[in-house]
Parts: structure tokens; C-alpha cells; sequence
């Protein structure tokens, strides 16, 4: 964005995707909270690893005027987390299906100790031309293996579509070291998918309770927000109460 976006102080929910997807896996979600009349905005991740990604989400929530609850879906637990500690304006953040990591933790390692999650055989990867020139690898899933790990409980038809339009992320968010997670400072709340097989139920489950997040958890696949929008509408509209954040005329 060239300029602030302003909304006279009036709180904006900032959602932000994770691996293997783009901003539109927030649609129903979007449209829930948009029906209610808040300020929403669904960035777009680079998926490019956590510094660069981070470093570019905070750039977006610098130039909106007022409170942000900054929402993460899976790999974006962990931009939100060290973009909400370059911020001055986010109020809370809510993790969807999403890791909230601690400082120095590394993604790759921490995915690789759940034992709810299929996906570690699925990963492909392939090159691509990196900033200096040279070749960087990304990961992409195996479309044969993508819905059962990724959203087993949506339709095959649509599976099919979110396999074949997934946007790969770069190995470096596998191994780049976490930075200082703002979830240590500001109230955090969770969604957590019982079926979740991507990032893995066991895995989001703990990280949520070591950060002292407020959790929920539903009955569905790591993409509970598209299966189930209206529970994690619901979640985001309390967080933002919670705070003292609700927009004037918005429904609980």
C-alpha cells in the first residue's frame, strides 16, 4: 500500500494466509465480518520465509490508522507473531489452525514433532530463482495427498482447485530462526481444528497453551476457516471485545 489507510480510529481485523494458499481462503470469513460492519483486509503473504514475510506484514499494518487484531492462519502463527512485535497499533492476535512460535524456534523442527500430521511425505520441492540469482528451493503439496491433509473436510471438487492454484513457500520458513513473539505481550486467542492433519491438532494444541492463548476448538481440517467461517467469525468478534475493540454497531 502506497498510503495509510484510514478508518478514524475504528478498529480493522487484518487476516493473513498461510502456506499452500492465498488471502481468498478468508472469503467466508470476510464477508461474516464485513456483514457486521467491521474494516477487514486479507494481505497478501509473500511466503517467502518469516523475516521477509514479517517485515512485510508490518509494513501493512503500519500504514493502517487505529487498533488491528491481527489474525494468522498455520505458517502465518508465526509472521503475526513477529509482526505484531514491530507494530505499535495491534491490539491482540488470534491463531487459526496457526503456530505460535517461540523466539528462536525453528519451524521445520517443531512442525517435524507432531504426530497428528500427515504432511511431512507430501512436500515437494522445487527451485526456484532466489534474489541474489541463485537457485532457492520452495515446497509445494503433493495434489494426490492435498486434501486429505489439508482440508479433508471440504469437497473433492473444491480440494481439487485449492491443490491445484496452492502457492508454494520458500524452505527458508522451515529454517529461519523465530523472532521475539509478540504473543508474550499481547492477549492471544485460538482456533484449533481437531481433525487438523497439515500442521497437526497435537502440535497447535500446545503451542496455543504455552501462549496463554483463550482456545476453541472445532470439529475440522487445518482449513477450519473455510469449512467452518461463521465459529472463527465468532472467535474474532469476541477477541475484539475483548480488547475493548468492537466497532460501534457491530453484533456480537
Amino acid at each position: 500500500m502506497s498510503e495509510a489507510t484510514h478508518n478514524s480510529g475504528a478498529p480493522t481485523v487484518v487476516l493473513v494466509h498461510g502456506a499452500f494458499a492465498d488471502a481468498s481462503s478468508w472469503n467466508g470469513v470476510v464477508e461474516l465480518l464485513q456483514a457486521k460492519g467491521m474494516s477487514v483486509t486479507a494481505p497478501a503473504n509473500p511466503l517467502r520465509g518469516i523475516s521477509i514475510d514479517s517485515a512485510y506484514i508490518a509494513s501493512v499494518l503500519g500504514q493502517i490508522d487505529g487498533p488491528v487484531l491481527l489474525v494468522g492462519h498455520s505458517y502465518a502463527g508465526a509472521v503475526i507473531g513477529n509482526a505484531a512485535s514491530k507494530a505499535a497499533n495491534v491490539v491482540g492476535l488470534v491463531f487459526v489452525s496457526a503456530f505460535a512460535m517461540e523466539d528462536g524456534e525453528l519451524l521445520g523442527e517443531a512442525a517435524g514433532t507432531s504426530k497428528d500430521s500427515i504432511l511431512g511425505p507430501l512436500q515437494v520441492a522445487r527451485n526456484y530463482p532466489g534474489a541474489d540469482g541463485e537457485q532457492a528451493v520452495e515446497i509445494s503439496i503433493d495434489p494426490a495427498g492435498f486434501r486429505e491433509a489439508f482440508c479433508a473436510d471440504l469437497p473433492e471438487e473444491q480440494a481439487a482447485v485449492m491443490a491445484a492454484t496452492q502457492r508454494p513457500i520458500a524452505q527458508l520458513a522451515f529454517t529461519e530462526p523465530n523472532g521475539p513473539p509478540a504473543w508474550k505481550h499481547l492477549p492471544s486467542w485460538a482456533v484449533v481444528g481437531t481433525g487438523d492433519k497439515a500442521a497437526g491438532t497435537d502440535l497447535i494444541r500446545s503451542m496455543a497453551k504455552r501462549a496463554g492463548a483463550t482456545i476453541t476448538e472445532l470439529d475440522g481440517s487445518h482449513v477450519i476457516m473455510i469449512s467452518q467461517p461463521e465459529a472463527v467469525a465468532g472467535v474474532i468478534v469476541e477477541a475484539l471485545a475483548a480488547v475493548g475493540a468492537m466497532p460501534v454497531g457491530a453484533g456480537a
